[in-house]
C-alpha cells in the first residue's frame, strides 16, 4: 500500500495568543513541525503540544526560523553564517530538551517561513542550515521544498533528505510555491486540496496556477496549522487518502 506522510506546523502560540488547534491537527497528522521559540512558541506551549503529540505517537520536527517573532518568521533576512548556525543549533537544542521532558524525541528538521524559501535557492544560507543540523546530530532529517536544489546539496553533505509538497499553496508551472503576495496562492477548499493531493502521489504531478500539470516528486505532505480551515482541510485529507488506499505515516520513527 502507498505510504505518505501528512505534516503541519504546531507549537505556534504565543503566551495568551492562541494559533491555530494544535489538539485537533495532533489527531490527524503523522508528523508535526513544532515552533523552537524564535518565530513563534513559548516553553510552556511547546512543552504542551509535544506532549500531546507524544501520547498520540505522531513523529516531532524541529521548526526552525529566522528570530522574528514580530515578522512570525516571514520577513526576510541575511544574518551571517556564524549566527544563523548558531541560531539554529540553539533552537534544535531547545526543542530537544523539551521533547525529552515530554517523553518524545526530535527525529527530523523543517525550517521555517523566510528561512524555509531562502535556503531552497541560497546555497550559503543553505550550507549553514545543515551545517547546524550535522553539529547536532547527523542522524535528523532535513525536510526540504521538493524539486528545490537544497535538497541535492543537502543529500552531497551527508543528511537525509525527505522533500515536501504544501497541500493548500498554488503552484507554478515551474514547480516553485505561488508567492504568498499573489492572489490564488493560498488554497482553501478541502476537496479540492485532497484530489491535487491523491494524485501527486500516485501520479508524480500537482496542478499549477496556470491549468497545467507540474511534477512535483515529495513524500510528505504540509497543511499549514494557521491556514483558516486547516483541522478540515487536514481532516479531509486524510479521509480521501485512506479511501483512496493510501497509507499515512510518519517518514521518521520516533521510538
Amino acid at each position: 500500500m502507498p505510504t505518505i506522510d501528512i505534516n503541519s506546523d504546531l507549537g505556534e502560540s504565543f503566551g495568551a495568543w492562541t494559533m491555530g488547534d494544535d489538539s485537533a491537527m495532533l489527531d490527524i497528522v503523522s508528523s508535526a513541525n513544532v515552533a523552537c521559540g524564535f518565530h513563534a512558541g513559548d516553553p510552556a506551549g511547546i512543552l504542551k503540544t509535544l506532549k500531546a503529540a507524544a501520547e498520540r505517537g505522531v513523529a516531532i520536527g524541529a521548526h526552525v526560523g529566522y528570530r522574528d517573532l514580530a515578522g512570525f518568521g516571514r520577513r526576510n533576512m541575511d544574518p551571517s553564517s556564524e549566527e544563523l548556525i548558531g541560531d539554529v543549533i540553539y533552537q534544535i537544542g531547545a526543542l530537544q530538551g523539551l521533547a525529552k521532558a515530554a517523553g518524545t524525541r526530535v527525529t527530523y528538521v523543517k525550517p521555517h517561513g523566510a528561512l524555509y524559501n531562502t535556503i531552497a535557492i541560497d546555497a550559503r544560507q543553505g550550507k549553514d542550515v545543515i551545517d547546524a543540523i550535522l553539529a547536532v546530530d547527523p542522524s535528523l532529517v532535513l525536510m526540504a521544498l521538493a524539486g528545490s536544489p537544497l535538497v541535492a546539496q543537502a543529500r552531497t553533505a551527508g543528511l537525509t533528505v525527505v522533500a515536501e509538497a504544501f497541500a493548500d499553496r498554488a503552484y507554478t508551472p515551474e514547480g516553485n510555491l505561488v508567492s504568498r503576495r499573489e492572489k490564488g496562492s493560498v488554497l482553501h477548499d478541502p476537496d479540492l486540496i485532497a484530489t491535487r493531493m491523491v494524485r501527486m502521489v500516485r501520479e508524480g504531478v500537482i496542478d499549477a496556477i496556470d491549468g497545467t500539470f507540474t511534477k512535483v516528486d515529495a513524500q510528505s505532505i504540509c497543511v499549514h496549522g494557521d491556514s483558516p480551515g486547516a483541522v478540515a482541510m487536514a481532516k479531509r485529507l486524510r479521509e480521501v487518502f485512506e479511501q483512496s488506499g493510501l497509507s499515512i505515516r510518519a517518514f521518521s520513527g520516533i521510538a
